[in-house]
């Protein structure tokens, strides 16, 4: 039972937050629709003092949401304009603190792979991993991730998963190829296989073609052999990003090294790749399988030393045999051979 004015008081609090996070949303929206390169400095500074005044879940939450739905739409998304989005993502990622670029992350693979699972007609999939493959670029997330996402749609490999085989790969083969040859070689090698094998059933046969040529001109490292391929624009980006991100270095240290496993089950096995994050689920580990502490054996002790121990207050198995050994050594030596044991 809540009492009247209890219930007021929470009804009256829900409100000012609602409130208070229609405001945020305002706010943050309009920046977001100002977003441009030329302003893209002074915007992701105004982004950072509204981190550091509101709450970073609730700011997180609300970045995610107005990029989400300024960014995966039905039609195609200019990639410039997905860029920039990305970029203002990567430096408060850098700036702010890695869980932003962590939850926007998970809030894209998951979409992604609802999306993947339904056959929607849209762009929705196609501007989802552009978002991801930027994401890569401007060294929010590794490698690891893009390899999983094209082993899945390997082994998948219908006309749909092809065209965004195709589209990864014209965004971020050549740096893939540059951070991790041995796997796209055996990405490509397993593609081929899946080619031959699934050759009678595919109606489009020269999408598969294409996209094996597309593939043997990344590993002989060909960049005139695939249509439509400009670095330029991601190359200036990265400039104005190393331009506007505080802390020293290459941001190698803040990139997120998880896999698309991990992302897809956080909440059943928790987000250990952001510090401090806090987990409510089922444990990891079942209580019932895990075995019972061993009793601690340390030799024959005399009454004299355990009522010494009682008295320095050792109140546990562990603590009493440590006092022990610490008591009763003749030198270090002696104490640690004992201590290890």
């Amino acid at each position: 039972y809540v009492p009247p004015q209890v219930r007021k008081a929470q009804e009256t609090l829900d409100d000012k937050k609602r409130e208070e996070l229609g405001r945020l949303k305002k706010m943050v929206n309009g920046l977001i629709n100002r977003l441009s390169e030329p302003n893209l400095s002074s915007i992701s500074g105004q982004m950072e003092e509204l981190y550091m005044a509101n709450s970073r879940k609730d700011m997180n939450e609300t970045l995610t949401d107005i990029l989400m739905n300024a960014c995966v739409t039905a039609v195609a998304m200019p990639a410039r304009l997905m860029m920039e989005h990305v970029l203002l993502v990567s430096i408060l990622h850098h700036n702010v603190g890695i869980e932003v670029g962590a939850h926007f992350l998970e809030a894209v693979v998951k979409k992604f792979d609802e999306l993947c699972k339904s056959d929607a007609e849209g762009k929705e999939c196609e501007n989802l991993l552009a978002l991801i493959a930027h994401l890569y670029n401007f060294h929010v997330v590794h490698s690891l991730l893009i390899f999983d996402i094209l082993k899945k749609l390997v082994s998948t490999f219908t006309e749909k998963e092809i065209e965004l085989i195709l589209f990864l790969l014209k965004n971020v083969g050549f740096s893939l190829r540059k951070d991790d040859a041995l796997a796209l070689k055996e990405l490509i090698t397993e593609a081929q296989r899946k080619a031959n094998t699934a050759e009678k059933k595919l109606q489009d046969q020269t999408r598969v073609r294409f996209m094996l040529e597309t593939m043997l001109a990344l590993r002989n490292n060909d960049m005139r052999k695939i249509p439509g391929y400009d670095p330029e624009p991601v190359e200036k980006l990265r400039k104005l990003q190393r331009t506007l991100i505080h802390s020293s270095g290459s941001g190698k240290e803040t990139q997120l090294r998880v896999s698309l496993e991990s992302l897809l089950s956080a909440d059943q096995v928790g987000r250990w790749w952001i510090v401090g994050s806090s987990w409510s689920g089922a444990p990891m580990i079942n209580d019932t399988n895990s075995k019972p502490q061993e009793k601690l054996h340390i030799g024959k002790v005399s009454s004299k030393m355990m009522e010494l121990a009682r008295k320095q207050r050792m109140n546990t198995d562990i603590r009493r045999s440590i006092f022990c050994v610490l008591m009763t050594s003749e030198d270090f030596l002696d104490a640690f051979e004992k201590l290890l044991k």
